[in-house]
């Protein structure tokens, strides 16, 4: 008896250690695939900081541009096609349209250490900066601040022209820097 209770013994013992061969062959699996996991994501956290550098960078541009529209000829627009409006008050200056009169016309901002770019009919000569009241630099063409108009929600829409708003009249420019006094 003491023979068949040593066997029996030694068969558990037997399984015992297969047991636990197995439980740490699935605790290294487990570790390897939290490894790769690790890896994984380290790698997408990486590749999204660079997309987004790379998109901070992009935004680092201004571009102006030009757009025919009907009554008004070829006019500055911004990238997004929106239409570019000058502040007579500014007179070709500095920036007068602040506070509540930039949440309806807001100036074309310039981020730091960018220059704007110009497309179409744009005169890269003309194209400037100048400084912003409320903090930083805004675009300039032909001396003018440039400014959208908050109503204009389309490209190609000019719903700002010869409005005496806040101000002032407003104008939109042509590509040679002339004021276009024209209403629609």
């Amino acid at each position: 008896m003491p023979l068949r209770l040593l066997e029996a013994f030694r068969q558990q013992l037997t399984r015992a250690r297969e047991e636990v061969y197995s439980m740490r062959k699935m605790l290294l699996l487990a570790v390897l695939v939290v490894a790769v996991v690790l890896l994984l994501a380290t790698a997408a956290i990486s590749a999204t900081g660079n997309a987004n550098t790379t998109s901070a960078e992009q935004t680092k541009t201004v571009v102006i541009s030009t757009r025919k529209l009907p009554k008004l000829g070829t006019v500055l627009v911004n990238s997004k096609g929106r239409t570019l409006y000058m502040f007579v008050p500014d007179k070709r200056k500095r920036v007068t349209c602040v506070k509540s009169c930039a949440v309806i016309w807001p100036p074309v901002k310039l981020p730091k250490g960018a220059k704007p770019i110009a497309t179409g009919k744009v005169k890269p000569s003309l194209l400037g900066s100048d400084a912003d009241p409320a903090v930083g630099r805004v675009v300039t063409y032909s001396g003018c601040t440039l400014y959208t108009y908050i109503t204009d929600t389309a490209p190609g829409q000019a719903k700002g022209q010869a409005l005496n708003l806040n101000g002032g009249l407003w104008y939109v420019l042509a590509s040679s820097g002339k004021v276009i006094r024209t209403k629609p």
